[in-house]
């Protein structure tokens, strides 16, 4: 007993960190990542007694923290180890070893460690997730993937004297760190910063109290690019509120409470509450009354089993009696006669009960099921919450009232993920694709250690009802009085289905406004999906406010990923146009119509309401231009003008655009052999405004001749 005492007193063992494997985007752009810190610890059993009070001096000047705590701690002189600060950077560490060597101190010492970093801050934050004081997955990602990410610490033993110290000749036993692996995600850097940029805007421009959901899926395999929720956190600092009005209470709670014992216990456990809400990925764990977008998994499964056609005549008056109560349409005064697909273009709810009824619940059940919608997806990441669904026997009942509210997308819930991978299944050709967001594991080395491949769950329609489905779903968008025209992109082929839900099962009248938006809309292959909370302001219907961030982030990412405009006749001859009126109005509606006649935006400010605006209202200014929108009161950006007499067609705008000018050309065709600039309307060198436009004039020059 005695010899296994002191065996256990003189082993001494010191755990060897394992390298935190990163995590990437799809483009290897880094989002997460280890980097080294330092622990700055004092041994005060070694620390000469002249050099405590230099110590605490030193050492709480260059830390940052307490002079007594320093010096307190100095003073435990049968101590060998008290820790001064963890998680210091390499310059601070720098300087801590400067201040050693300077003042030949004893008993300071510096042991490397490892904080994770997220160099793009907020980006992503829910779906990252951060991790905890000991390196350990906390929340999102991190957590779901904690064991592959973290790897397995490696140990050194040795034997130690009473002291403290390695005895001689002992040996030491090393069993090295088996670092973690890397994972590579399906999210887009770039998209993700679309998605999040737009949603921001709307949540303040709209004012929405419950925060804003967004996501972008690639219909035909499942892979996540983006997905937000806003306000969110920043994982470098999880603790801290982002969302300056639950802050701002939060502050003033903690002043009121001032020593009162009681009122802080209430301050601690909102501000524990806030923080458990930032960090939530309402994308996946907070099912929602998902509204009218639904009515396209109604659609599909009428339309599949031969219910309807999209010919079969309905007459809407506007309201619709079910189970005594009166159910009315959106539309005051109804829709009057239409056609299926006129039913789904304008939304028009008395149509979709009465589709629903003669579905039937047990076809209406079964096809629910087929498109996951009593399931959770299964997507790789933590949290996900199932649907709430009605019971088969009140779907079941008589009277058809839980049947007819349900057809058209409300008395039920499901989460963002589950609507949108379902509605997907009905525009992709019919498949139920399982969504997923980590596309590779890579081994410390950066070698494949394993391959996600997309996931076909069941094909729930045929091709032939999808393919219905998506030309339907785009005469929503493009179609004469179709309730999303706001998310049309020119150049583009979008559809979608709006959305707009009350809060059945909470006082008030709050709702929750969405758009499902894709494209092409001939070939479906990406989908955004955007909700938005309890708005406050403005015209409250997923038609007016939706609608256009979708649109608005369908016309960002679709170039990026590779997908050409493709303008008609109509469009094209729009080639130059007076500059819409934008002064006063909300950066996310002034985005929308600039969009909608075809021009791009540059934003400069923070601000949400457009306060200035370059090229000014009605000035003429070539389709495709960019015009600067000022959401702030701040002094004009301006540029030199680029010289560029002489250059030819292509060099001339690319020098033109990239200065962040707009380019005008007159006279002869840029396409012609031998056209240059002769003359430019702002003198080289001049500064000017960015966004303006800049007139250019071609000739042919040489032996070459217009066509």
């Amino acid at each position: 007993m005695w010899k296994e005492k002191a065996s256990s007193q003189q082993m001494y063992s010191t755990s060897i960190s394992a390298n935190r494997g990163n995590i990437y985007d799809r483009n290897m752009k880094t989002l997460a990542k280890s980097v080294t810190v330092w622990t700055v610890f004092i041994s005060p059993a070694e620390m000469e007694e002249d050099q405590r009070e230099l110590v605490a001096s030193g050492l709480s000047e260059i830390l940052d923290v307490d002079y007594d705590m320093v010096y307190e701690k100095s003073l435990k002189t049968w101590r060998y180890n008290e820790t001064i600060k963890k998680k210091v950077d390499n310059d601070t560490a720098d300087e801590v070893t400067a201040f050693i060597k300077e003042n030949d101190i004893k008993g300071i010492y510096l042991s490397e460690d490892t904080m994770r970093y997220y160099p793009y801050g907020n980006l992503a934050s829910t779906v990252l997730g951060f991790t905890g004081n000991d390196g350990t997955g906390a929340y999102g990602l991190e957590a779901y993937y904690n064991k592959t990410l973290s790897g397995t610490n490696g140990v050194i033993a040795s034997v130690r004297n009473a002291k403290g110290t390695a005895m001689p000749f002992s040996e030491q036993q090393i069993y090295d760190a088996e670092d973690g692996q890397s994972l590579v995600l399906t999210i887009d850097e770039t998209v993700q910063h679309y998605l999040e940029k737009h949603l921001e805007n709307a949540v303040q421009e709209h004012e929405v109290q419950n925060r804003a959901v967004g996501i972008v899926m690639n219909v035909k395999t499942g892979e996540i690019l983006g997905m937000s929720t806003k306000p969110d956190f920043d994982p470098n600092n999880p603790s801290e509120i982002y969302d300056t009005n639950t802050k701002a209470e939060l502050d003033e709670m903690k002043e009121e409470a001032g020593d009162d014992e009681e009122k802080l216990d209430e301050y601690y456990t909102a501000l524990g509450e806030a923080q458990m809400a930032q960090w939530r990925n309402k994308a996946i764990s907070d099912p929602y009354e998902p509204g009218s977008v639904f009515k396209l998994i109604t659609a599909s499964a009428a339309l599949e089993t031969g219910t309807v056609t999209g010919s079969t005549p309905f007459y809407c008056p506007g309201y619709i009696e079910v189970a005594g109560n009166r159910i009315s349409c959106w539309k005051i005064g109804g829709h009057g006669a239409i056609d299926f697909v006129g039913a789904i273009k304008g939304s028009c709810n008395p149509a979709f009960i009465m589709t629903g009824q003669a579905l039937g619940a047990e076809l209406f059940m079964e096809y629910l099921d087929k498109f996951g919608l009593y399931d959770i997806t299964g997507v790789d990441l933590p949290g996900e919450a199932t649907s709430i669904m009605h019971s088969r026997e009140t779907m079941m009942n008589e009277n058809m009232a839980s049947l007819s509210s349900a057809s058209f997308g409300q008395t039920f819930k499901v989460t963002a993920l589950q609507l949108m991978t379902a509605v997907n299944a009905s525009v992709n050709g019919g498949y139920l694709m399982q969504p997923y967001i980590v596309s590779q594991v890579l081994d410390s080395d950066g070698n494949v250690v394993s391959n996600t491949e997309p996931v076909v769950v069941r094909q729930v329609i045929s091709e032939e009802t999808s393919a219905l489905i998506a030309s339907y779903a785009e005469q929503v968008v493009s179609g004469e009085g179709g309730s999303g025209a706001r998310a049309a992109v020119p150049g583009y082929r979008i559809g979608g289905k709006t959305g707009t839900s009350q809060k059945l099962d909470q006082e008030g009248d709050d709702i929750i406004l969405s758009f499902y938006g894709f494209a092409p809309a001939d070939d479906p292959e990406i989908a955004v999906l955007v909700m938005l909370d309890e708005p406050q302001k403005n015209n409250q219907y997923g038609s007016v406010i939706a609608a256009p961030v979708v649109g608005n982030i369908l016309a960002d990412i679709l170039p990026y990923l590779g997908f050409e405009p493709n303008y008609t006749e109509e469009q094209l001859s729009s080639a130059d146009m007076a500059t819409p009126y934008l002064i006063n109005y909300g950066l996310q509606e002034a985005q929308t119509n600039l969009v909608q006649a075809g021009l791009q935006y540059r934003v400069v400010g923070n601000g949400t309401t457009v306060v200035d605006q370059t090229p000014g209202a009605a000035m003429p200014i070539p389709g495709g231009g960019t015009v600067v929108l000022y959401t702030e009161e701040t002094e004009r950006q301006t540029a030199a003008v680029p010289y560029v007499i002489g250059k030819s067609g292509n060099e001339a705008n690319r020098m033109i655009l990239n200065a962040g000018f707009n380019i005008k050309i007159e006279g002869e065709s840029i396409e012609h052999e031998g056209c240059v600039a002769v003359s430019q309307s702002i003198e080289a060198g001049e500064n000017a405004e960015i966004g303006t436009v800049i007139t250019v004039t071609f000739e042919v020059q040489g032996n070459a001749l217009p066509d």
